[in-house]
């Protein structure tokens, strides 16, 4: 059985990722959904159709993880796609979030997407392909999101290194960059309006055009996929400028 695998599918650009699926890989037989959220999966499945199979899982959590390996081994899976999609930021000065917090973004963010795609690999034929969900936070540092864009300096490295590496079996890794988006995410993040001056003033980048757009960067082969011309440009100046000129001129 042909699959995909999303993880964070429960909302935002995970369900947008979902949809596309359906539309972009008619190759396809299921799209597993992860999250915890049961009652979210179960209402995609409902709107998107009998595709969607969802698995409600707690990815940081080792049982989860081997309740996910069984369930590939169950159904003989042929993994052709896997999206990981699941994380969290905070904003805050590093001393004034709590351990849980700066340790949990490491925890999903770095160590549970590492181990998602140790697990999915033995499952994956030549020519497959790996989304792995990064951020623009990943070019240079910011203040008041230190450990959130340490994690996601960790996903480009490993996702380029990964690439490197696995290209000797034609599998693509793309390391996707999106700026910030209206989701769930800025909620749980702290990031209301008056927060941060410069979320306040960044450019949204729209979900659903982001994984439209991320699926086809990844079916040519690319990278790092960055949407909107502001972020690209980001993205080169921060290669350009030393980061704590960067970090300046980024202060949230």
């Amino acid at each position: 059985m042909n699959i995909a695998v999303i993880t964070g599918a429960s909302s935002g650009i995970g369900i947008d990722f979902a949809r596309e699926v359906l539309a972009q890989r008619p190759e396809i037989d299921e799209i597993w959904v992860i999250a915890r959220r049961e009652e979210k999966l179960n209402e995609l499945k409902d709107t998107l159709g009998d595709k969607i199979f969802p698995l409600a899982l707690d990815i940081t959590s080792p049982d989860a993880i081997k309740v996910y390996e069984e369930k590939l081994k169950e159904k003989d899976a042929k993994v052709l796609l896997l999206i990981n999609n699941a994380g969290f930021g905070k904003l805050g000065d590093f001393d004034e979030l709590s351990v849980e917090d700066n340790a949990g973004m490491v925890r999903l963010n770095c160590e549970a997407l590492t181990v998602m795609s140790g697990v999915t690999l033995p499952f994956m034929p030549d020519g497959s392909e790996i989304i792995n969900s990064c951020s623009i936070a990943s070019f240079a540092p910011n203040a008041r999101m230190a450990v959130y864009c340490s994690t996601k300096a960790y996903v480009m490295s490993l996702s380029r290194c990964m690439r490197s590496e696995l290209k000797k079996r034609k599998i693509n890794v793309l390391a996707m960059c999106p700026g910030p988006m209206d989701t769930e995410f800025l909620a749980v993040a702290n990031i209301t309006k008056g927060a941060s001056r410069t979320f306040d003033t960044l450019p949204r980048v729209n979900p659903a055009v982001m994984a439209k757009k991320c699926l086809k960067a990844s079916s040519k082969g690319r990278s790092v996929y960055t949407n909107r011309v502001f972020y690209k440009f980001y993205r080169l100046v921060s290669k350009i400028l030393p980061h704590s000129i960067v970090m300046k001129l980024s202060a949230t």
